[in-house]
């Protein structure tokens, strides 16, 4: 395929049509109202589900679920779930893996039943309620119970991988192409806000805990449930103002890896949207490995201690609200290709600056957060929008599942080469410029994507600027 291949030309306003849609054509006063309810609801979504990835995934459960296993562990150090011998200090990694196969499992199942009946609704909501009640359910992780984290963890994290997969797929749906970048970017942002205000009240918390007339683990374990809590409560809103569409009659769901096979096979009618997808893998699994290795980055080579950790985490958290709406604007005005280039670029820098951080200097670190935060929110919310144009009419769900394979935690080529780097060097310095590679092949194989002929055999109009 030739890059520089002239794309097909647009027609404007009602001569443009959408295939298998009726001809696009300006939304009436109140269908203009009923979409932006249902944007400002589908917002709070992210607002309800990201302080399960900021407060438990990133910052408490893997520290605590560690040492309540290695409180639970024989003289060697070693744990038995249902007999297999797992030392203590990987059965968090272990478990968090777990989670990633059941999700892959589920999500091409329920992402082709939410396409076939058209009901995602009730869906999304059996998804998030199982992940904020597995959630809140962690208030019980005490003691000697790793077995019961490791299950809680399980569950809650296949289960919100599986809620975002429906939670992005309305996107085609609530927003015409020419704002979704700016949709999704508030998404994002609603999401950061939310995770940064529950992780002062967190903070707060957990540095004032003795004040508080509670032990730090059970400091722990009230942050971790209240996640869940606000998780379940503002999951409310959404799911009254977001509506089911009538989906066109399709053929039954398969089985897990069966489904997941068959949308593959789809997506090779769709060659360039496979390949976007391929470059988004690649760089959001350099993303997802930052994010999860940061800290241990910050604590083993630099030395630094807990509260420093929280935060820096703290920090990421507000300026990605920042970093994702500041991005949304340079979209508009230069493209989401571009701007995703852009930040793919900012990410390599921030990497290559972060390898020459002095150890015991938290100053320097908080910098380095500044620059991860400044790039984050916006590179996903522009991947997620410009995703949503390459996905076929009626196959939103199913597509996204695959999009959700790399997203929030679940990447693992990212960590397992961290983690070798690691193992063959001894270096966390080392370890974290070899994620560098993601970024600098993500950038050359979405450099390579005419995403504008990708949206047009996708059967989608073309925005303006993309």
């Amino acid at each position: 395929m030739n890059p520089r291949a002239r794309p097909p030309p647009r027609v404007h306003g009602e001569a443009r049509a959408r295939v298998g849609t009726d001809t696009v054509r300006p939304p009436a006063p109140d269908e203009a109202a009923g979409r932006r309810r249902e944007q400002r609801g589908w917002y709070f979504y992210d607002w309800a589900c990201s302080v399960y990835s900021t407060s438990v995934l990133t910052v408490f459960l893997g520290p605590y679920l560690t040492s309540v296993a290695e409180a639970a562990a024989d003289a060697d150090g070693f744990v038995h779930p249902l007999g297999v011998p797992v030392r203590a200090g990987s059965f968090f990694a272990y478990s968090v893996s777990l989670s990633v196969i059941l999700a892959v499992l589920v999500m091409p199942l329920v992402g082709a039943a939410a396409d076939r009946t058209g009901r995602k609704k009730p869906l999304l909501a059996a998804a998030a309620y199982t992940g904020a009640a597995a959630t809140a359910g962690m208030f019980f992780l005490g003691g000697e119970r790793y077995l019961l984290g490791g299950v809680l963890l399980v569950v809650a994290n296949a289960a919100q991988s599986v809620a975002m997969m429906l939670y992005n797929s309305y996107l085609p749906q609530i927003a015409p192409p020419e704002e979704r970048d700016a949709v999704s970017s508030r998404g994002w942002a609603f999401g950061y806000a939310a995770g940064s205000l529950v992780l002062v009240a967190n903070l707060v918390l957990y540095t004032g805990h003795d004040d508080f007339g509670v032990s730090e683990g059970m400091a722990v374990r009230i942050c971790l449930a209240s996640a869940g809590l606000w998780w379940g409560a503002f999951a409310l809103v959404p799911l009254r103002r977001l509506r089911d569409r009538r989906a066109p009659a399709r053929e039954a769901a398969l089985p897990g890896f069966r489904q997941l096979a068959a949308t593959v096979r789809d997506m090779r009618r769709h060659p360039l949207t496979l390949a976007f997808l391929l470059a988004y893998l690649v760089y959001n699994d350099g993303i997802q490995t930052v994010i999860t290795q940061a800290s241990v980055y910050g604590s083993r080579e630099l030395g630094l201690g807990q509260s420093t950790l929280i935060v820096a985490v703290l920090l990421v958290q507000v300026l990605a609200v920042a970093g994702a709406l500041a991005l949304g604007r340079l979209a508009r005005r230069y493209g989401a290709k571009r701007a995703i280039l852009g930040s793919l670029v900012a990410w390599t820098l921030t990497l290559a600056a972060g390898y020459f951080l002095p150890a015991g200097a938290p100053a320097w670190f908080f910098v380095l957060a500044a620059g991860i935060g400044l790039v984050l929110g916006g590179t996903q919310a522009l991947s997620r929008s410009l995703f949503s144009h390459l996905v076929p009419p009626g196959k939103e769900a199913e597509y996204f599942s695959a999009y959700e394979v790399s997203d929030r935690g679940t990447s693992w080529l990212g960590p397992l080469l961290f983690g070798l780097t690691y193992q063959l060097t001894g270096s966390y310095r080392d370890a974290i410029i070899s994620l560098v590679g993601f970024f600098v092949l993500g950038f050359v194989l979405l450099a390579r994507v005419p995403v504008r002929r990708a949206i047009t055999e996708a059967g989608n109009p073309v925005p303006e600027r993309i």
